[in-house]
């Protein structure tokens, strides 16, 4: 085991250009959380926009996380990133909703996805959600101050291990805040979402973007075109979120197989899912020659 430099394992990778690989979770709860800390993943999903939004549940796997650990690589947990119920359709609607942002950042999760992401005002609101009032790094690039209140900080740091004060430092999106421990992604997955991907990937904080192949294709007319072969239209919406993720340095996320990832890395893909990404993930290491133990 070595001794980690960052709290978030995927923000620490990302920085020094290493491709990241991801799992889902299914058994959540504290007993979940204990579980998963070994996990070969770089970070884990806990999805939240399908399932049920129970906050309580999330500390308790958050807490079994810190019990477990830590991991492999130093790490006191591994990344944890959740899906919201909450979508970036449109700003009015996700700031009447950002009381999730608050309660899940409070849980000490490291980096939120937002699903739909349709409205540049959406992608900004989210953004700012996610920030403390103080914070004044990348203010000069659009973005008004952050909404995040005061209240849940000293649980989040006992879960990251820091005081507060440290705590407060440093829970803000990277690379927006080379300092930052937070990673902010967006779902580009649909027709809608499509057409504003070139703003919305160029919405300052934002570190990744995925065009989510199951909702987009069912907004193109493809109600079961969750895996590849895709149809030429889901091959033209792919290309163009990972054209403006390439112009905008956001990190693309993708599936990988075996048999693929390395093509993958090549195209361009940073962030490896799938039902075989473990054995992927093993086979992309290797290939980027990252040190161990990962």
């Amino acid at each position: 085991m070595t001794a980690a430099r960052r709290i978030n394992k995927t923000v620490e990778l990302l920085a020094q250009g290493q491709p990241i690989y991801y799992v889902g979770v299914e058994d959540r709860g504290y007993a979940g959380g204990k579980a998963a800390a070994q996990t070969w993943a770089d970070y884990i999903t806990y999805e939240m926009e399908h399932g049920p939004f129970d906050v309580s549940r999330l500390l308790d796997f958050m807490r079994g996380l810190v019990d477990g650990g830590p991991t492999p690589s130093g790490h006191r947990t591994p990344a944890v990133i959740v899906t919201l119920p909450a979508t970036g359709a449109d700003e009015q609607s996700f700031r009447a909703n950002s009381w999730m942002v608050s309660q899940v950042l409070a849980t000490g999760v490291h980096g939120i996805l937002l699903c739909h992401a349709e409205s540049p005002g959406a992608v900004q609101a989210f953004v700012e959600s996610t920030r403390y009032p103080f914070v004044t790094v990348g203010l000069d690039r659009g973005l008004d101050v952050g909404r995040r209140g005061s209240g849940g900080q000293a649980q989040a740091a006992a879960i990251w291990g820091l005081e507060v004060g440290e705590y407060l430092r440093r829970a803000d999106p990277w690379p927006l805040n080379p300092d930052g421990e937070l990673l902010l992604g967006l779902k580009i997955e649909n027709v809608r979402a499509l057409g504003t991907a070139e703003a919305t990937t160029a919405v300052p904080g934002i570190a990744f973007a995925e065009w989510g192949p199951g909702d987009m294709g069912m907004s193109l007319g493809f109600p079961d075109a969750h895996d590849p072969p895709y149809p030429p239209a889901m091959l033209a919406a792919r290309e163009r979120v990972l054209a403006h993720c390439k112009s905008n340095k956001l990190a693309f996320l993708e599936m990988v197989t075996p048999e693929n990832v390395l093509e993958q890395i090549a195209a361009g893909v940073m962030i490896g899912a799938g039902k075989q990404a473990a054995a992927a993930a093993s086979i992309g290491r290797r290939h980027t020659q990252r040190p161990e133990p990962w």
